[in-house]
This record gives C-alpha cells, structure tokens and sequence, in this order.
C-alpha cells in the first residue's frame, strides 16, 4: 500500500507529513518507557524484519497481490510507540533507497501504514487480551484478529485522505469498496503472518513480547477448600532470571530469517501488482502519478544496477535493505534508550 507521489495533492499531502511528523515525535518519547538493552537492538531487528518481509508479495486475487503492512506485528513484539519508529524507518528506508513509496507521500505513507494500523491493532489486541483467557494460543488469537482488521483500517484511512486530496476524479464510494474489498484478503495473509511471528516468539521467548506482559495467568491459592486468585504483585521491570538472559540467539536467528526472506525467497514473491496498485490502475487514480525522486538510486525496484542477473540482483538488494534497517533501526532505538531518564534513586529525594 505504499502511496507514490501524485495520487494526494501537495496541501493534503504537507498534512499528512505535519501529522506524521507528529506521531513520530510523540513516540519518540514514549519509546523510551518501551525500550531498554534488550529491546533496543531488538526494535532494530523488527523493522528488518518487516522489511524484508514486505518484499514478499503473495497472491490474493486474479492479478492482485498483497504484502505485509506490519504494524500490527511491530505493535505487538516492541511495543505501540516503538511500532510506529519501527515502520517510520523501514518506510523512510524504502523511499530513499528502493523508491517504493513516493518521497512528497511520505507523511501519507507513514501515516496510513504505519499510525493507523498500529493504533487499530494494538488497541483492538489491548481490548481482545483483555477478555480473553490469558493464554499465549488466546494472545496469538489476539494477534491475528488485530492485523486482520488493522489492514481494512488502513484502506480506509488511505481512502478518507484520497477523498479530500485526490488528484483525478473517481467517484468515492468504487475507491473505497475496490479498496476496502481487496485489502480486507490482503489482512488475512498479514494476520496469518503476525499470528505466525508472534506464536513463534512466545513459544521460545514469551519475555520478549511487549503484548504479552502480564498476561501470565494469575496465582490461585485455596482458602478454605476454595480457590481464590493470589494478590496481584506490584508492576515491575521482568524479573531478574528474565533480564539475565542472552537475547544474541533471538537476534541471530530473526536476522538469518529476514536476510534469507529478502535474499532469497523473494526471488519468488509475487509479480501481480499490490491492492492499492490495483485499485488505482482500474479506477483511474494513478492518472497523475509522478516518477519517483529516487527513480535513480542504484537500489531502484530492489534490485541492484548494472546486475543482468535478476535472482542475484534481487538478492543482493534485499539483503543490502535488511542490513541498512537493522543498522539505522538498532541506532535510532538505542539512542532514544540512552535519552531515558534515570529512575530516582530511593532515599535519594527529600533527604538533607
């Protein structure tokens, strides 16, 4: 669903950068109550994991394809404000870089994929986890529900935008069911893929999701031949045993994941135009498109120029945007850790 430029007028478009710049700058400083040494490199991986990920275009209709919009999933693993960053920069990442998603549409961009569905989907998880029993099957459940839904979300969101700012004349009510229609499919596969992730994860390492904090069942103690749940304990950091644990191998292993999804499976994702690509070839909204201001980069359409070989060349690509996300990620999350203020030392306030 990246949005080029020429699809949303130049005063709606400065809005929707103004709104973006907003809710990037908003979750800067939330981040910093997200994230901690073991997150902080860990955001990094989940931005390139998305984006290698998001090159995996899969068929969802005849002659339509769609790809992961990761919100939900980023969400979900890192926490909402840390899930904004994580797609701000694959999606600055794939602008300047690959030119996939036009450089005057990035606010749209980042404003559509990345606030809109993480706001649904964390939210609508936040209410599901909320009544449902506290499983890591009903948190996976959770999952699916929240990026099947946060999809739509975000077609309608596109939608509402094209409306005011639309640069051809499309009737409003065929833009919003070809769109709303085709991305609703396009869910299903973005919710199989974040219940997948994130059932995986919490199988091996349940202390590294962010959703699934304080989700762990609660104590029963039996009082008088009945059992009653034991006193909630005070909201802390994870416990010691949890703190102390390596995150190297969960960090090695998601980044052979993505370098393998973008440099090799790839290859073999599907050609098909994505949904909102298809939407706008059929009802006339691409009539105004503009070439990318990045058309030139050397990493144009993720593939690497002067390479004939289009397996290698794709290849190479993808594994250079995977390295790129997960070095410029790992460094913008460690620095909004290390703004953290410090936790005031007990004893420290009030003394003589």
């Amino acid at each position: 669903m990246h949005v080029p430029d020429g699809f949303i007028n130049a005063p709606v478009s400065a809005v929707a950068g103004v709104v973006a710049a907003g809710a990037v700058a908003v979750s800067l400083r939330g981040a910093r109550r997200e994230l901690d040494e073991r997150t902080a490199p860990l955001a990094g991986l989940v931005a390139a994991f998305v984006f290698a990920v998001q090159m995996l275009n899969f068929p969802v209709a005849a002659g339509t394809s769609g790809h992961l919009l990761g919100g939900a999933l980023a969400a979900i693993l890192v926490g909402p404000y840390t899930g904004v960053l994580c797609i701000a920069v694959v999606l600055l990442m794939q602008g300047i870089l690959f030119a996939d998603g036009g450089l005057t549409a990035l606010g749209v961009n980042i404003t559509v994929m990345g606030v809109v569905t993480v706001v649904v989907a964390y939210a609508l998880f936040r209410g599901l986890t909320g009544v449902l029993p506290r499983t890591r099957r009903s948190t996976t459940a959770a999952a699916f529900v929240a990026a099947l839904v946060s999809v739509p979300a975000a077609a309608v969101a596109f939608t509402a935008l094209y409306a005011i700012g639309g640069t051809t004349d499309v009737p409003l009510g065929k833009v919003l069911t070809a769109m709303v229609g085709v991305h609703v499919l396009i869910g299903i596969g973005e919710a199989a893929i974040t219940a997948l992730t994130v059932g995986a994860v919490l199988a091996v390492r349940p202390d590294l999701v962010h959703g699934a904090q304080g989700l762990a069942a609660p104590l029963k103690l039996r009082v008088d031949g009945a059992l009653v749940d034991a006193p909630a304990a005070p909201a802390a950091e994870p416990a010691p045993a949890a703190r102390g644990r390596s995150t190297r191998g969960v960090w090695a292993t998601g980044l052979v994941a993505a370098l393998l999804l973008a440099g090799f499976v790839s290859y073999y994702a599907s050609a098909s135009p994505d949904g909102l690509e298809k939407v706008a070839a059929d009802k006339g909204i691409d009539e105004n498109v503009k070439e990318h201001g990045a058309a030139d980069s050397p990493l144009a359409d993720y593939g690497v120029k002067d390479i004939s070989d289009a397996r290698l060349s794709g290849g190479l690509a993808g594994v250079i945007g995977v390295g790129v996300t997960v070095a410029v990620g790992s460094g913008v999350f460690w620095a909004v850790h290390r703004r953290r203020r410090p936790e005031p030392v007990a004893g420290a306030l009030g003394s003589d």
